[in-house]
């Protein structure tokens, strides 16, 4: 795969480590030492305001504005959104000016959630912050904020939440050649990849780039919003056109792409004890931390599926997509609950 001629900027700190999880590994090994040997690869150190996955997307995403003489980045996400401040800070790296629309969906009306955690780094790093309710359409929101930079003699570039269409999804495409070298590198068999599964570009770019090279790992999204149905369908259209794009659309099957959404709880952001536990342990067993949106949701079905025998013998990778920082706009659902 030729991934320079779609002409990406460079700025995240790549490689990202992949590095063995050996405390959360003794602590869901069974008595009769089976269990999973866990290793992390470790995407939230890729440098951009905090790192995260969208710095990969936005490698591509950028160098796709600059390629068609942009002045602003429009985007959308959630009231704590990684996806939002990574692409401010890509806006400000890079002189363009960053139009975000944010939505209430979680319903959350606490002080430190609307204001503290990624707000505050949005506003810190010059993003124009629009709100809006839960549930608004928020494809027709960007498209009418972009037509507002148009009529004000801007030229927008409209980035979908979570990075998610076939330009952002080539990061993660970059991401499985990646990981796999490291792997090769370590000697290395992975049995599988483990990740949070949201807007899809992750998931479908990482399922898209193992199919191309040939790679036979098998990648679980553990979903944080949809249903399994709808998550898996999106994922998988995005996974056929990112592999089109690469010329090999025929590399992608159905079978492919699998979603466990069982781990969702009562909806997008909103924690549960699970959640909270799961970021507990590995805080506790491997000094990492996780978000509670994506990767503490993701981190709980890996540690209910283990429990359950489901990755018994295997090696299995989880992807670390970031977002600690939003930890800081949950602190008043997680005071009194950390001991």
């Amino acid at each position: 795969m030729h991934l320079a001629r779609y002409n990406p900027v460079r700025f995240a700190h790549l490689p990202t480590p992949l590095e063995p999880l050996p405390g959360l590994t003794e602590a869901l090994t069974g008595a009769a030492g089976d269990g999973p040997a866990l290793w992390i690869k470790r995407d939230d150190a890729t440098g951009l305001a905090g790192g995260g996955n969208k710095t990969r997307k936005l490698e591509y995403l950028v160098g796709d504005a600059m390629a068609n003489d942009a002045d602003t980045l429009v985007t959308q996400g959630a009231v704590q959104s990684n996806h939002v401040r990574q692409t401010a800070a890509a806006a400000a790296k890079f002189g363009f000016k960053c139009e975000v629309i944010l939505e209430h969906r979680t319903g959350s009306e606490a002080h430190d959630y609307n204001r503290s955690g990624n707000v505050l780094l949005d506003e810190l790093l010059g993003a124009k912050i629009r709100t809006v309710p839960g549930g608004t359409d928020m494809n027709q929101a960007l498209a009418q904020v972009a037509a507002e930079v148009a009529e004000a003699g801007g030229r927008p570039y409209v980035i979908p939440g979570g990075g998610s269409n076939v330009i952002g999804a080539l990061g993660y495409v970059e991401c499985a050649l990646e990981l796999v070298a490291q792997a090769n590198e370590l000697g290395l068999e992975i049995d599988r990849i483990v990740t949070a599964t949201g807007s899809a570009g992750t998931h479908a770019g990482l399922v898209a780039g193992l199919a191309v090279m040939g790679a036979d790992i098998p990648v679980l999204g553990i979903g944080v919003r949809a249903p399994k149905e709808v998550q898996e369908a999106n994922v998988f259209k995005l996974a056929v056109e990112t592999a089109d794009l690469l010329g090999h659309k025929d590399r992608i099957t159905r079978d492919m792409v699998v979603a466990d959404c069982d781990y969702v709880g009562e909806g997008y952001g909103l924690m549960d004890d699970a959640v909270i536990e799961a970021l507990k342990l590995i805080a506790r067993t491997d000094g990492i931390l996780l978000d509670p949106v994506y990767t503490g949701k993701a981190m709980k079905g890996l540690i209910a599926l283990a429990g359950q025998g489901g990755f018994d013998g295997e090696t299995v990778v989880f992807l670390h997509t970031g977002g600690a920082q939003g930890l800081f706009g949950y602190q008043t659902e997680l005071e009194g609950r950390l001991g």
